[in-house]
C-alpha cells in the first residue's frame, strides 16, 4: 500500500494518552471556529479565499510526475535506506518489538529546517517470500478490507511506458477532518527478487481539492524488500515523511503507540492473502505489473554484504581507539572538520562511481593533503593508513 500507516494505523492503540490529545485539539478547533463567529464579516476569509484554486501547468501531468521518478531519485531513495544520512542529523530509537511471526523497528528524526518528522523502519516477516509481500503490500483493493482507516482508492491513471501509477485515498482520523492523499509511486526490480517503490505527492486533474477533505500536501515514502540474509524470512524497510496537519508531539504519540498493533494486523492479513486464489488478485493494469528493472547505474548493496559504509571504513582508518578519546576529550572543532572531509570522500565516490578506483584516489589525495596542513600529520603514515588499511599482524 502506498499510504504508510504511520500516522492512521490501529487507533484502537493508541492509548488513553493519545486520546485525550486528540480530545483536546478536538476542542481547540472548536474554541477557534467559536471565536471566528464573533469576528466581524469584514475580517472573515469569504468563500474564494477558503476555495483552493486549481493550478495551471504548461506541461500534461504525466510529464510533470514522472520528472519526481528519474534515476537520480531513486539512487537518492537507496542511499536513504541503506542509511547514508547527512552527518548532523540527529536520529532516536522509536520502538523495538517482535513475536514469532514478525518483528519491528523504527527511529525517527527531526529535520533542522522544521520539516516533518522522518521515520526509518524495518519490518522483517518469517517464511515470506519477496514477492508475496511485494503483492500484499501494494493490493489497495485489498487492504480496504482490512484496513478500517482506508475509506476509499481509486487508481487515477497509470503510465503504460514507465509504469508509473497515479491514485487517490482517503483515510479517516478519529475527531478530525479525513485525509486525502493523492500520490503517485513507482516499482522497480532490484537484484535477488529484491523491490523497491517511491511514493510522492503530487497533483492530478482528475482529483480536485474538496472542502470535505484535508488534502496532505507533503508526502514522501519509499520502501525496500528483500530477503534476510540466511534466513526463511524477508524484510521491508521503509523511509516515510509526510505532514498530515498533526502538531509533531501528538504524531509520534499516535505512531508509537499504535504502530505495533499496525504491524501485528498486517502480519495476519498477509497470511490470509497468502491463502487467496490468483483469481481473487487485481487484473488491471498497475505499478506492479508494469515494473521495470533497476537501471544498471544504481548501487545496490546486496543482502549477504555486511561491510560497513565508505565513511564508517575510512573513520577506522584515519582514527585508533586512543587517538579517538583524545579527540573527545579534545578540541570538537577538529572532529567536525574531519566528518566534513570525509563526507566529501564519500560524495567524491559517488560523483565518480563509475570508476570507484579514481575516485578514492582523487577523494584520499584531497583528504591527505588537507589533513596535513591543518594538522602536520606525517605523510607517509597517512597515505599508508588511507590506501593500505591499518598494519596486518603477521604470525611467526
Amino acid at each position: 500500500m502506498v499510504v504508510e500507516g504511520c500516522l492512521a494505523g490501529d487507533w484502537g492503540a493508541c492509548g488513553r494518552g493519545g486520546l485525550l490529545l486528540i480530545l483536546l485539539l478536538f476542542l481547540l478547533r472548536y474554541c477557534t471556529r467559536l471565536t471566528l463567529n464573533y469576528l466581524p464579516r469584514t475580517n472573515r476569509p469569504g468563500p474564494n479565499q477558503i476555495k483552493a484554486q486549481p493550478q495551471k501547468h504548461s506541461q500534461p501531468s504525466n510529464v510533470r510526475i514522472s520528472e519526481k521518478f528519474s534515476e537520480v531519485q531513486l539512487q537518492m531513495l537507496v542511499n536513504e535506506l541503506e542509511e547514508k544520512f547527512v552527518i548532523e542529523e540527529r536520529w532516536e530509537p522509536v520502538i523495538e518489538k517482535k513475536n514469532g511471526n514478525v518483528s519491528y523497528s523504527a527511529k525517527c528524526c527531526d529535520p533542522k529546517d522544521g520539516g516533518p518528522t522522518k521515520y526509518v523502519s524495518t519490518t522483517i516477516f518469517e517464511n515470506c517470500t519477496t514477492e508475496l509481500l511485494r503483492d500484499f503490500y501494494m493490493d489497495n483493493e485489498f487492504r480496504k478490507e482490512w484496513d478500517k482507516t482506508v475509506v476509499e482508492h481509486e487508481q487515477l491513471e497509470i503510465d503504460q511506458g514507465n509504469g508509473i501509477e497515479t491514485g487517490r485515498t482517503i483515510k479517516k482520523f478519529p475527531f478530525l477532518t479525513p485525509r486525502e492523499y493523492v500520490l503517485a509511486w513507482r516499482v522497480w526490480e532490484g537484484k535477488e527478487k529484491s523491490f523497491y517503490c517511491l511514493v510522492k505527492a503530487c497533483e492530478h486533474e482528475l482529483a480536485p481539492q474538496q472542502s470535505k477533505y484535508k488534502r496532505v500536501e507533503f508526502y514522501y515514502s519509499g520502501w525496500r524488500i528483500r530477503k534476510v540474509y540466511g534466513r526463511d524470512a524477508c524484510e521491508i524497510k521503509v523511509v516515510h515523511q509526510e505532514d498530515a496537519g498533526l502538531k509533531r508531539e501528538m504524531a509520534k504519540v499516535i505512531f508509537s503507540k499504535g504502530i505495533w498493533s499496525y504491524v501485528c494486523k498486517m502480519d495476519t492479513n498477509m497470511r490470509k492473502y497468502a491463502k487467496r486464489s490468483k483469481s481473487q488478485y487485481r487484473t488491471q493494469p498497475n505499478a506492479v505489473s508494469l515494473m521495470q528493472k533497476v537501471p544498471s547505474g544504481i548501487n545496490e548493496t546486496p543482502a549477504d554484504d555486511r561491510s560497513p559504509i565508505v565513511v564508517s571504513s575510512t573513520v577506522s582508518l584515519l582514527m585508533n581507539k586512543d587517538e579517538i578519546q583524545k579527540g573527545n576529550s579534545g578540541s570538537h572543532s577538529n572532529i567536525k572538520w574531519l566528518a566534513k572531509g570525509l563526507l566529501l570522500v564519500g560524495g567524491t565516490l559517488f560523483l565518480t562511481k563509475a570508476h570507484s578506483s579514481l575516485g578514492a584516489k582523487l577523494a584520499v589525495a584531497c583528504l591527505v593533503n588537507k589533513l596535513i596542513k591543518k594538522k602536520g600529520v606525517s605523510k607517509d603514515i597517512l597515505q599508508k593508513r588511507l590506501l593500505l588499511g591499518p598494519p596486518v599482524e603477521r604470525k611467526h
